[in-house]
Order: structure tokens, then C-alpha cells, then sequence
């Protein structure tokens, strides 16, 4: 069998700090293409289940102010048996859009979690002895593990949860001003309050985040090292086992500082966007009381109005948040296509043949 030398490159340091502020490598979605088509039938079925519950969830009340406008107002019973029949229909259908919906993320999910691992395990192995003397491999494990998951999210749940705001985001807000421009003025006017904290809480949790990542790398990398023979037997020779203790009390001492640093940012987040809703929620409620008892809106109205604000500020916090998760995302495919793109010492000449 022939051989011949390949690249040398240097050292691939998986315990780098740095790596949790670098930014996202020039080619990195172009290099996620790929994977992604491998399930385009699937991505498909995802992508149209995802639009057609966004269509129920902007449409389901309006057929409420008929309801209530065409139907329970004027006395009419059959038009509100037949809507309400309608309703019902649409949520057994949304009910089956969300099932299918489900099942192709996790076709889509899982598939490429496993093209990923098989990928970069069969890599790995061809890789010379000297790297795995260099390489820590509870960072090389996690490679497999946490950033191959966190990669799947970049063609699951971020592309079906960016289609479903947007066209939730765009419907709602045209049934909105269908409806009632004033009230839709006003409720767009405390958007703003919305945006500038969660933006700023967001940002702090993907840096807690991505450095507990980190950390727990490190801690497995140590636990790893720490329990095998070699160096247990180093430990022990060194007489070194209550620094080594010490050590990683810091590393946990850090992962347990950092976890509730984002469990506190995090219930900080669901306090502001409460107490901004309920005063959204009262400020669409006054105005369309207002409005209401002046005549230039119905009753129908005022409470499709305020089912459609609390579908309308769910994407807006989405949006906040969906280039966090899609650093994120990025940020872990990038990491596993930096194991992809080391290359062996040693590698096969082209047309070699094989030994019998």
C-alpha cells in the first residue's frame, strides 16, 4: 500500500478560551447546504406545516369577531354553530400540521446528527498518534456530542421557528390593522420596550452559555484525563491529588457561577416581558373599550384585537432572540467542521491499491 506525507498543521487547541468570542468562518452556511439537502423532502414537509399554522394561528380570531359580531350579538344561532364547527375543524387540522411538523424536524434532526457524528468519528481515526497526545478528549467528545446537537438546531427548529415568526409576524399584524389601525398603532408603539431588554438579556445569556460550553468541555476533558491509568498513576507519583482537586473545585465552582447567572437572567427575562404584555394588555383594552362604546369599533373586534396582541409580541420575542440561537447554532457547526478540516500526516496515495 502506498503512502505519502501530507500537511502538516499545527496543534489544534480544543481548550482555547478565545474560541467562545470568535466569530462565525467565512463559508461556514455554505458548507451546511449540503447536509440540509440530503433531507429536502422532509425539510419540505416542514416548512409547509410550519406556514399552514401560522395561517390558523392568524386566522382563528378572526373567525372569533364573526362569531361574535355575526353570530352571538344578532341572536343567530346556526352562524355560530357552523364557525364554531369551523374552529374546531382548524385546531384538529393545526393538531395534525403541528404532528407532522414534529416528526420531519426530528427526521431532519436526527439524520443530520448522525451524518455528523459517523463524519467526523471515521476523521478522527485517521488522524496520526501524535494527534491524540496533543488533543484533550473530553473537547474532542464534545465535539460529538453538544456541538453536533447544537449544529442540528441550525436546520431544524431555526429554520422552521424563523419561517413561523415571520409569517406569523406578518399575518397577525395585517389582520391587526384589518381590524383596527388605531388599536394596532398603539400596541406596535410599546414594541420598542420590548426589544431593548430582552436584546440586552439575550446577549448575556449567549455568553453565559457559550462559556459553561466551554467550561463543561474542560471539565470532561479533565475527568477524562484525571480517571484513566496514566493519569491516575501521574496524580498519585506527583503526590499531586489535592491540587488536582482544587483545580477542578474551580471549574465547577465556575460552571455552578455561570448556571445561575443565566437561571437569574433568564427568569429576569420572563419578569420583563409579563409586566410588559399586562400593560400592553390594559393599554389595548382602554383604547378598545374607548372605541368600543363609541361605536367605531364592534365588541367582536376589541376581542379578536386582544387574542391577536398576544400572538402578535410571541414572534416579536422570538426575533430578539433568533440570532442568538443562530450564532449559536453556527458557532457549533463551525466548531465540528474545525475537526473536519484537520488533515492527516500520513495519507493514501491516489490510486493506491489496497493490501489483500
Amino acid at each position: 500500500m502506498s503512502m505519502m506525507g501530507g500537511p502538516t498543521l499545527g496543534p489544534i487547541r480544543f481548550d482555547d478560551d478565545s474560541i467562545t468570542h470568535e466569530r462565525v468562518r467565512s463559508g461556514t452556511v455554505r458548507r451546511i447546504l449540503p447536509y440540509a439537502l440530503a433531507y429536502r423532502c422532509s425539510l419540505a414537509l416542514l416548512l409547509l406545516t410550519t406556514v399552514a399554522d401560522a395561517v390558523i394561528t392568524a386566522a382563528s380570531p378572526l373567525l372569533l369577531k364573526v362569531i361574535i359580531d355575526d353570530g352571538i350579538v344578532p341572536r343567530r344561532t346556526p352562524v355560530v354553530m357552523w364557525l364554531c364547527l369551523l374552529v374546531a375543524v382548524l385546531a384538529l387540522v393545526d393538531a395534525g400540521a403541528l404532528y407532522l411538523q414534529a416528526w420531519a424536524s426530528g427526521r431532519v434532526g436526527e439524520g443530520l446528527v448522525y451524518d455528523l457524528r459517523t463524519k467526523v468519528f471515521a476523521h478522527v481515526q485517521k488522524q496520526p498518534l501524535a494527534f491524540f497526545t496533543r488533543a484533550q478528549t473530553g473537547s474532542l467528545v464534545s465535539r460529538l456530542n453538544a456541538d453536533v446537537i447544537g449544529a442540528r438546531q441550525a436546520v431544524t427548529s431555526l429554520l422552521s421557528q424563523a419561517v413561523s415568526t415571520l409569517l406569523t409576524l406578518v399575518l397577525v399584524l395585517g389582520a391587526m390593522f384589518y381590524l383596527s389601525w388605531q388599536i394596532t398603532v398603539a400596541a406596535l408603539v410599546m414594541i420598542p420596550f420590548f426589544l431593548l431588554p430582552v436584546r440586552f438579556i439575550t446577549g448575556r445569556l449567549q455568553r453565559l452559555t457559550r462559556d459553561t460550553m466551554q467550561l463543561d468541555a474542560e471539565m470532561s476533558s479533565m475527568m477524562n484525563e484525571r480517571f484513566n491509568v496514566s493519569g491516575a498513576m501521574l496524580a498519585k507519583l506527583y503526590g499531586r491529588s489535592e491540587d488536582e482537586s482544587k483545580l477542578f473545585a474551580g471549574k465547577a465552582g465556575r460552571v455552578r457561577d455561570f448556571s445561575v447567572a443565566g437561571v437569574v437572567y433568564g427568569r429576569m427575562l420572563f419578569i420583563i416581558i409579563t409586566v410588559l404584555t399586562s400593560v400592553t394588555t390594559a393599554l389595548v383594552y382602554g383604547l378598545g373599550g374607548f372605541l368600543t362604546i363609541d361605536g367605531t369599533v364592534e365588541l367582536g373586534t376589541l376581542v379578536a384585537m386582544v387574542t391577536l396582541l398576544m400572538r402578535l409580541y410571541g414572534p416579536v420575542n422570538q426575533l430578539t432572540t433568533m440570532q442568538v440561537t443562530a450564532m449559536t447554532a453556527l458557532v457549533s457547526f463551525d466548531r465540528v467542521f474545525e475537526v473536519l478540516d484537520l488533515e492527516p500526516l500520513i495519507a493514501e496515495r491516489p490510486g493506491a491499491r489496497a493490501l489483500s
